[in-house]
């Protein structure tokens, strides 16, 4: 089920988002919830809210908390984020780039604008897709969501971000699922663990920092192999 918020102080833009996002969700026969917010404020008031949407529209020009800095707060705790910029004004774009927006929609051309940034933002988040049979039921999840994978005894653990942590038990190897992962982002860092590098804020003194405060170990011998794996990783992107 998609999570999508839209943040803006102006009643009458939240209601024709919000009504857009409806039809087309609709439409398509999709899952969603969406969640409205008044100001910059109100959406930073729940830490959980900086991890919890797939999708954000946020207008750019609000008082106090505008949508460049509650944006900021969100690349802060998470990266999978899409971020929609709705805006009256085109003059934001550095700072745009800098928080990975995903589109700006200019409010006066909302009803043609939406559809194809919904469009984009689906074909992206259909491409980072994978399927796992779990203990738990099938479930198709987003590559971005997931923060690690652990090995533990005969399974192996998924630390999955929803609007909360989860985890999701199959029976297979860690060699296995790092097979069926390979190409989104994930570096073996010890035997039982297998880690989504979008998730690592630092690599140093043999741990590995992860962007939930959680700490990983690194054995000695895999440390140096770890460090290189994850530097191309970033200059590859």
């Amino acid at each position: 089920m998609l999570q999508i918020a839209i943040c803006d102080d102006e009643q009458f833009y939240r209601e024709k988002i919000k009504y857009l996002l409806e039809e087309y969700l609709q439409a398509k026969g999709m899952l969603y919830t969406l969640h409205l917010f008044l100001s910059g404020e109100d959406f930073l008031e729940q830490c959980e809210n900086n991890v919890r949407f797939d999708i954000v529209f946020l207008d750019i020009s609000m008082e106090e908390v505008d949508g460049i800095q509650a944006a900021q707060r969100i690349r802060s705790f998470h990266s999978d984020t899409y971020i929609v910029f709705v805006t009256a004004f085109i003059d934001y774009a550095l700072e745009g780039y800098k928080v990975n927006a995903v589109r700006y929609l200019m409010k006066d051309t909302l009803e043609i604008a939406l559809e194809e940034c919904m469009n984009a933002i689906l074909q992206k988040m259909q491409v980072a897709r994978v399927t796992f049979s779990f203990l738990e039921g099938e479930k198709r999840l987003y590559t971005d969501n997931i923060l690690y994978v652990e090995s533990r005894g005969h399974k192996s653990i998924f630390h999955y971000m929803e609007s909360e942590m989860v985890s999701y038990q199959i029976y297979d190897k860690l060699d296995s699922v790092e097979r069926n992962l390979e190409g989104y982002g994930f570096l073996r860092i010890h035997k039982s663990y297998l880690v989504n590098m979008k998730h690592i804020r630092k690599i140093s003194n043999y741990i590995v920092s992860l962007d939930t405060g959680e700490e990983l170990h690194v054995p000695r011998l895999r440390f140096q192999a770890v460090k290189e794996g994850f530097v191309a990783y970033k200059g590859a992107l």
